[in-house]
């Protein structure tokens, strides 16, 4: 496994996170759920790889998966060497309106049980899971802060915010001297990139490392579907419905999943290596979230980083899942840029000669 530095941050993580939403066979993620004992080989394989990056939340599996994770971090001993995560927002006690949001109150609240769940007295990484509409920003970055200064959290991140929002954290943050967000979580995949315009260069900017979940858009891109005149077919959580990820598969979906297959057949890959090696190289990006329902897939999934794509094939999945642009951001281009707002020349803030050394984005290889 190869280690990047998480956002603006020293926390080292793999590139491949161990995401563990189907650790357990209760509440709302059950139907694809796995056993503790299903679910300590698929861990056990990830740790044998090299992985350090453990993915969950309190709302998985209705705390299943963080009683699991718990024992098998336990049993195995590894607990200090894993960057643990886990995940706050959903409500976790319907009749009880200060048992979900982001206030303080639920916050702390929310915490405590984590970590009495996993067996541990610190995160390394906690992140809001869902924005609430309601909770002040300010209110969170200030408790955020609190729990690092406490020894509960080392380190604060968010997940599914809106842009606008991750950014007046951040902002907020540094001008307080507060605890910084190291982390944004977010879907990306070749499916879903409207996350382009705005999040990466945000990311990049200011310093958070992009975490991308659903690289395979929940099975869509794993090779298992095909289109059929029924809708779609094929064995997996899609169960041969024609929806995915809760919205219809459209004729754009279909062009590219056509395009991956072309693209992992000249690479001799598997559909969804290549999906997974496309978001993990993407800007921004330091880690993709990887599920899996067995050892092997573990393995499939981290050979995803074994290869490089080519340039010309990159291209013909870039066209293939290309979406417009939404407004006005289509003034933001370098085509649009070079036509009107600075035509005819080449402008740059380094001295000619210069070449920065690249990276992935807001992730940098860790020495």
């Amino acid at each position: 496994m190869h280690y990047y530095l998480l956002g603006r941050s020293g926390l080292r993580v793999s590139r491949l996170a161990l995401g563990t939403m189907n650790f357990g066979t209760a509440g709302f993620h059950a139907a694809y759920g796995k056993t503790e004992a299903e679910a300590e080989p698929i861990f056990r394989r990830y740790l044998e790889a090299g992985g350090n990056f453990i993915d969950t939340a309190d709302f998985y599996t209705a705390g299943e998966s963080e009683r699991i994770l718990g024992r098998l971090i336990t049993s195995a001993g590894v607990r200090d060497r894993l960057v643990l995560t886990s995940k706050f927002t959903n409500s976790t006690d319907p009749g009880d309106p200060n048992a979900s949001g982001n206030g303080r109150k639920h916050l702390i609240r929310a915490l405590e049980a984590s970590l009495s769940r996993l067996g541990t007295d610190y995160l390394d990484l906690y992140l809001l899971h869902t924005w609430d509409r309601i909770t002040p920003v300010e209110e969170v970055v200030r408790t955020f802060d609190d729990l690092v200064r406490a020894g509960k959290i080392r380190y604060a991140g968010l997940s599914d915010v809106p842009a606008w929002y991750a950014a007046r954290a951040q902002s907020y943050a540094e001008a307080h001297g507060l605890t910084p967000m190291i982390n944004l979580q977010l879907p990306y995949s070749l499916i879903a990139r409207g996350i382009e315009p705005e999040y990466l260069p945000m990311a990049q900017s200011l310093g958070m490392g992009l975490t991308a979940w659903s690289p395979i858009a929940g099975g869509l891109l794993s090779g298992k579907y095909r289109r059929t005149a029924d809708g779609l077919a094929g064995t997996g959580r899609l169960d041969g419905g024609d929806s995915a990820n809760g919205r219809p598969v459209s004729d754009r979906d279909w062009r590219v999943i056509d395009a991956l297959d072309g693209v992992a057949t000249e690479l001799g890959r598997s559909m969804a290596q290549v999906a997974i090696n496309w978001v993990a190289t993407q800007p921004a990006v330091g880690s993709v979230i990887i599920g899996a329902s067995s050892p092997e897939q573990v393995d499939g999934n981290l050979a995803a980083l074994d290869f490089e794509i080519p340039g010309e094939l990159r291209a013909r999945l870039e066209e293939a899942s290309a979406e417009p642009l939404p407004g006005h951001y289509s003034m933001f281009t370098p085509q649009y840029q070079s036509w009107i707002v600075n035509p005819g020349l080449e402008i740059g803030d380094k001295p000619a000669g210069y070449a920065p050394p690249v990276f992935n984005g807001a992730a940098r290889p860790a020495a």
